[in-house]
């Protein structure tokens, strides 16, 4: 009987450790990967919160309309490891900027590549952290 109480305790402490695993979302349940934009803005409004941070980008088309683009990035801890400052972009900063509309509001993104317009080759955040430095991360 004490066998089976005991078994039956670790598999119950088993689930309760999952929990957390099970509440963090994935890519597909939020973005579409054939969605891949290549877009140009400015800074309204940069979030350096957990577990994520956000960059709102207003963004002109082509007819003068202006959405604002809220984009999804890595943790601050993540981002502050690739060398970006929290004065690295404020608002007004224009930027260049790649990445994945959502689902079901497609200015409502995940950031994959962002860099100041005038120096669109530098960027300041590569989706990948340290290991994307293949993929322009600027290095410390």
């Amino acid at each position: 009987m004490r066998t089976k109480l005991g078994v039956l305790v670790a598999g119950l402490g088993l689930c309760f450790l999952a929990v957390p695993v099970v509440a963090h979302h994935g890519f597909d349940t939020e973005y579409d990967a054939k969605k891949k934009v290549s877009l140009a803005g400015v800074i309204t409004k940069i979030e350096w919160t957990n577990p994520h941070m956000h960059v709102y980008i207003d963004v002109t088309d082509t007819g003068g309309k202006v959405a604002n683009w809220n984009l999804e990035m890595a943790s601050p801890n993540t981002v502050l490891r690739q060398g970006w400052g929290r004065n690295s972009l404020l608002p007004g900063d224009k930027v260049v900027f790649e990445g994945y509309g959502g689902l079901v509001v497609e200015t409502r993104g995940a950031l994959a590549r962002i860099a100041k317009a005038d120096t669109p080759d530098k960027p300041l955040f590569v989706q990948g952290g340290p290991e994307a430095a293949g993929q322009g991360f600027p290095q410390r």
